[in-house]
């Protein structure tokens, strides 16, 4: 996943299905995966979310550190991409 010259390096499909079903399995009722690219660690780490408008809170804080940048956000029950 996410290969190609727009990423910093490949995400393994395996790790990314493990965050899905990490997310779905959680106590916390999660509805969303965020994708997150740390520049420091070089790797790609993923950050849960209940409510939809947390995508927009988390993505204005995070850009304004510079360290994060938000890849892509994913349904974790249908698994569709919505950014």
């Amino acid at each position: 996943m996410f290969e190609g010259a727009d990423f910093p390096k490949s995400l393994d499909e395996e790790v990314f299905n493990l965050w899905l079903e990490n997310g779905r399995l959680s106590k916390i009722r999660y509805n969303y995966v965020l994708i997150i690219w740390d520049e420091y660690e070089s790797n790609y780490r993923p950050v849960y979310a209940e409510h939809r408008d947390e995508i927009g809170e988390y993505e204005v804080y995070k850009t304004s550190v510079g360290r994060e940048s938000l890849v892509a956000v994913y349904d974790l029950y249908s698994e569709s991409r919505i950014m």
